[in-house]
């Protein structure tokens, strides 16, 4: 069965988790031929090796803290903080405490012009 996604104007909560977060897990919020949107759930010592994505990438940090890696420079998010990322670079994410994330992709890149 498929996981819904949002809909064209649906309201969408991403407030911190708090005293969920132990139990939420990683999901796909919006997805069209375009965009996604994900909100990962990333436990204090969990790591996303080193990868890239065709396309821009936003990272913003909801609750928790995370350690992301691109360009050979790590940075650590806090809740409110944001990260931008061109298409093309390598990079990693690692959780420092338990954290959530909101991560948008631009999919398709070459059909943004």
């Amino acid at each position: 069965m498929a996981i819904p996604h949002a809909r064209s104007g649906d309201v969408i909560d991403v407030r911190p988790l708090r005293g969920e977060l132990a139990q939420a897990v990683t999901r796909t919020l919006v997805k069209t031929d375009g965009l996604e949107v994900m909100r990962f759930v990333v436990p204090a010592g969990k790591e996303w090796p080193r990868h890239q994505v065709a396309g821009p990438v936003t990272v913003q940090c909801l609750e928790g803290r995370v350690a992301f890696t691109a360009g050979g420079t790590t940075r650590e998010l806090t809740a409110g903080q944001m990260l931008y990322l061109a298409g093309g670079e390598l990079h990693s994410l690692r959780g420092v405490e338990d954290a959530s994330v909101l991560v948008t992709l631009v999919l398709h890149p070459e059909r943004a012009h």
